[in-house]
């Protein structure tokens, strides 16, 4: 989940084009994320490939993850992850599970749905990578290279849709050859969203005599 989410950084405003001469590759980072911190909230609808060609691993798996503020609510892989911006819920229903977490706001490592549009801003190189042409979409691609040469990560590609500055697709490079693609299949913003969204019933849980909850100390 840590590779999964911080790379969404979404943008919902027209643009006729780019080029390495016009705009670097952090001044239109930056003004993609100031255009999605602009919206009240994000409803993202996307699938995440994970592939190895010499291990022969392939697998797809689709999730959908609000985003208000510091506040989300995620479902990915049969789990459910709360943010209430207190605590941090996730609860695993095939495992009848409920793990309470205090939110680490110092573990830079960690990276949550409420960073997904700043994350770039520390700890990477930019570079302009390909314009292409995918599925009749120009598509011009950012490359990241993490700073820390430690990094498990060789590179990160995001793809905007040159028309309209959606992200199109994220590509993760990993040191050990497995490839993560995140797309996104849709998004949603200024929904009408119930409180309830962002909130956890504890009690529900507690009344569910075989569920586990482990809480912090």
């Amino acid at each position: 989940m840590r590779k999964l989410l911080p790379i969404l950084i979404l943008s919902l405003v027209s643009f006729v084009g780019f080029s390495q001469n016009s705009k670097t590759a952090k001044d239109l980072l930056d003004e993609v994320a100031k255009k999605v911190e602009s919206y009240k909230n994000i409803e993202i609808e996307f699938t995440h490939n994970l592939d190895n060609v010499d291990a022969g691993v392939h697998q797809e798996t689709r999730g959908k993850v609000t985003v208000k503020g510091d506040l989300y609510h995620l479902n990915y892989m049969g789990t459910e992850q709360i943010f209430d911006g207190k605590k941090v819920y996730l609860i695993v229903n095939e495992d009848e599970e409920v793990i309470i977490q205090n939110p680490n706001n110092e573990d830079k490592e960690s990276l949550t749905p409420s960073k997904m549009f700043t994350f770039y801003k520390s700890g990477y190189t930019y570079t302009m990578g390909d314009l292409k042409t995918i599925k009749g979409i120009k598509i011009q691609y950012v490359n990241l290279t993490p700073i820390d040469t430690n990094s498990d990560v060789k590179n990160i590609l995001v793809g905007i849709d040159v028309k309209t500055k959606h992200i199109f697709n994220v590509i993760e490079i990993g040191k050990n050859k497995t490839t993560t693609t995140l797309e996104i299949r849709s998004f949603k913003t200024n929904q009408t969203l119930p409180d309830s969204l962002f909130t956890f019933n504890l009690k529900k849980y507690r009344d569910q005599k075989n569920y586990t909850i482990s809480e912090p100390k």
